[in-house]
């Protein structure tokens, strides 16, 4: 439409903006991963979100105004958290980024995610729209709230009748009265012995990073007059990274001595004090080498933070939470970060600039923790989750922020469809409802399956092709060398552990000592208890060795064949690549650990103990070997208990590599109905898949089938995919009546066999 000519004829009394009324099913406040999330689980169950970001893109910290790589519970693969990386709709971003972006540019990321919210219809996006004011009623509840775009000049009210506060800093929660708090508990409050003295300091700062850039030419920089003069007083200044991706300074961190909300703009300031200080150096100072042609190609304007408000839920999160893996009746999340708090100065400290303390496996996240015990229709999304300071050092990260933030997202719509208040999900028993309705997107919760009551597949006969049965794994790798400690992780159903081969190459006489391992906690992948020992006397060169633990397996789980690291061997590794099973080693990763053992000073309630992480690929071969039985825990009955990832075991169906057409049928007595078809695929858990910055090498997971067919008991083809990547498949049908169905899945590679974790139909 044209605009006509518009004359705004003098007047006495003051205008008013354009004003725009809406009354959808739900706000969100916030438009970080957590509200991007919350927006998306919401829309597709049905219900009308306006989503109102104060920036001009989604993602928070993650998008391209801040860079920081999306994270979670994987830890850059440098804990012992196993297939840990979170599901649902932040797997589903990941995957995509990670297809489209392997080189992790964060303004691509920026397009997936508006591309996203966009696609969904239910959504309304209000960018650029800061929530300012609110109004309550009945002293208890959000009425309506205001909103103001700046770049159409236009106030919105907002009127629903739940809300999700996902701002950061907890403003919609502010202004409605919600119970909050900012700063740290003393150790007494909660127990926690990890928590800060004031020589520490009670809050995160803030940080901004900065992008370097090659222009093939010699390019001069003059420092604006703000820029810090003598960078090197800062205690920790160092070498930086200076290739193309950008420099990984996330210690240039300030701002935890003030009010992280109201200073907000001061500590900006400083911080870009800071760092063009830091690049004057390196550019001017001489000291280091082929920075010439080096310019300064980007510095963020918008701070990433890290920490203000906290609100409080029916239950506060504590460290020993985290650290003691506590079950909760109303888990509907997870986490796995390390308990990671950085001192208060910041960049101006002499501390280290974080104190990272890992548990040994995931620990739940409580729905009590995401909704304000005093506002009754507030949700608490993103890192207002009800925590302590110190569990908050877990809680925090993005990735953990968006799984809980997809958790609200359900049980919004739950509310709605039941006509009730967040609190009354528990008490009113539709809290089962919540977490299978989770689990059915791919959200994943520790040791909750899925229910089959809405699953037709639990009253139906499968059949397959064949079954994967691990004899070993073929000698056709890499020798790798065992100057760490190498562990194969291998699954265990109840049996004898078999006798098993491995080679060996060794530049001189020596012994091999072999552990076997398991974890003291189901679930968990730290291998902390020895359950056998053995040693192999050895001469120089190559030479096959056999091992037999005489170990009576009790329980499905994994267990760790672990040769120990001796300087003069090399053990063969394999090229075959397999769901469920991995090889890790007795290192550790400097983005996350200083050793690899963790080893905490006494009395602070932290474990010591070892951590065993993998390689990423292409490296991360498997160890070769060989069983005198073989192992098979890759059945069809892995299809149905409601599990898709490895845990205790590898819970899913794997087809032998010799199976030239992997079919799995489906047969029932009696015709039904079926709506919708869900497939969930591997695409390796284990991977972190960190969306910006540090890059991949591949685009798609070597372990996720890409073609696949859905054939009728004619024959007939119902949906066929050829270019599939992502880990959950969602197939409608209209009105499809059937008593058999056949699902053909074709091999990713020679090297990995077809696997398929569930099957839900509905």
């Amino acid at each position: 439409m044209n605009h006509k000519m518009e004359i705004g004829t003098a007047s006495k009394e003051k205008r008013n903006t354009h004003r725009v009324n809406m009354e959808p099913d739900l706000v969100i406040a916030g438009g970080g991963l957590a509200g991007t999330c919350c927006a998306i689980t919401a829309a597709r169950e049905g219900l009308k979100v306006c989503l109102v970001q104060d920036r001009p893109v989604l993602g928070g910290n993650a998008s391209s105004e801040v860079r920081l790589w999306i994270l979670g519970a994987t830890s850059h693969m440098g804990n012992n958290n196993r297939w840990a990386r979170e599901g649902g709709v932040i797997d589903e971003i990941l995957v995509e980024n990670l297809y489209r972006n392997p080189e992790g540019n964060p303004i691509i990321l920026d397009t997936i995610l508006l591309e996203k919210v966009t696609e969904e219809n239910n959504i309304t996006l209000l960018l650029n729209t800061c929530v300012h004011e609110l109004e309550k009623k009945e002293g208890d509840q959000i009425d309506f709230i205001r909103a103001f775009c700046s770049q159409n000049s236009t106030e919105y009210v907002l009127r629903a009748p739940l809300y999700v506060d996902a701002t950061g800093d907890g403003l919609l929660g502010f202004l409605a009265g919600a119970a909050f708090r900012m700063g740290a508990e003393i150790k007494e409050e909660f127990g926690e012995l990890f928590a800060p003295d004031a020589s520490y300091g009670e809050l995160l700062g803030h940080s901004i990073y900065f992008y370097t850039k090659d222009v093939g030419r010699p390019v001069k920089y003059m420092a604006p007059s703000f820029a810090k003069k003598d960078i090197t007083e800062l205690p920790r200044f160092k070498t930086f990274n200076l290739r193309e991706d950008g420099c990984r300074l996330w210690w240039v961190e300030y701002g935890g001595r003030s009010n992280t909300i109201l200073a907000s703009e001061e500590i900006k300031w400083e911080l870009w004090r800071i760092v063009y200080g830091i690049w004057n150096h390196v550019k001017n100072s001489g000291e280091y080498d082929g920075v010439e042609n080096l310019t300064l190609e980007w510095v963020g304007t918008v701070p990433g933070k890290r920490e203000s408000r906290r609100f409080e839920g029916d239950y506060i999160m504590t460290q020993r939470d985290v650290v003691e893996q506590r079950e909760h009746f109303d888990a509907v999340s997870f986490g796995g970060w390390a308990l990671d708090l950085h001192p208060a100065d910041g960049v101006y400290s002499q501390n280290p600039g974080c104190t990272q303390w890992h548990s040994k496996g995931v620990y739940q996240i409580p729905f009590r923790s995401m909704y304000s015990r005093n506002i009754k229709n507030l949700f608490l999304g993103g890192r207002l989750l009800s925590a302590s300071h110190v569990a908050f050092g877990s809680t925090r990260v993005m990735a953990t922020c968006a799984h809980n933030g997809q958790a609200l997202g359900m049980a919004a719509k739950i509310c709605r469809e039941k006509s009730i208040l967040p609190h009354e999900i528990i008490p009113k028993d539709h809290l089962s409802s919540l977490q299978d309705s989770l689990l059915a997107t791919g959200h994943y919760i520790p040791n909750k399956p899925l229910g089959n009551e809405r699953n037709v597949l639990s009253s139906a006969h499968l059949t397959v092709s064949s079954e994967y049965a691990l004899k070993g794994l073929p000698f056709d790798g890499p020798w790798k060398p065992l100057e760490f400690s190498i562990g194969q992780l291998l699954p265990f159903e109840q049996i004898k552990i078999p006798a098993m081969n491995f080679r060996v190459r060794a530049s001189q006489a020596t012994v091999l000592e072999v552990e076997l391992r398991k974890s003291s906690k189901a679930g968990n992948f730290t291998p902390d208890e020895v359950i056998a020992k053995q040693q192999v006397q050895l001469v120089a060169g190559e030479q096959c060795v056999t091992l037999d633990f005489d170990y009576e397996n009790t329980t499905s789980q994994y267990l760790f064949v672990c040769l120990m690291a001796n300087d003069v061997l090399e053990v063969k590794c394999s090229n075959s690549r397999l769901t469920g099973v991995l090889s890790i080693s007795n290192k550790y990763n400097k983005s996350v650990a200083t050793s690899s053992l963790q080893s905490p000073p006494e009395n602070i309630g932290i474990d010591q103990f070892e951590f065993w992480v993998p390689e990423r690929r292409p490296k991360g071969h498997n160890l070769a070997f060989e069983l005198e039985v073989p192992l098979k825990p890759f059945g069809a009955i892995n299809i149905l208990p409601g599990v898709f990832r490895p845990t205790t075991k590898v819970n899913a169906w794997v087809a032998s590599l010799n199976d030239a057409n992997p079919t799995l049928q489906i047969a029932w007595k009696e015709k039904q109905s079926i709506k919708e078809l869900k497939l969930f695929f591997d695409t390796d858990y284990d991977h972190p898949m960190e969306s910006t910055l540090m890059g991949h090498p591949e685009s798609e997971i070597p372990f996720c089938v890409k073609s696949y067919r859905i054939l009728d008991k004619r024959g007939e083809i119902l949906y066929q995919k050829e270019d599939n990547h992502q880990t959950v498949n969602t197939i409608r049908f209209d009105g499809l009546e059937l008593d058999q169905l056949t699902i053909e899945l074709d091999h990713p590679s020679k090297d990995v066999p077809a696997a398929l974790f569930g099957l839900i139909a509905q």
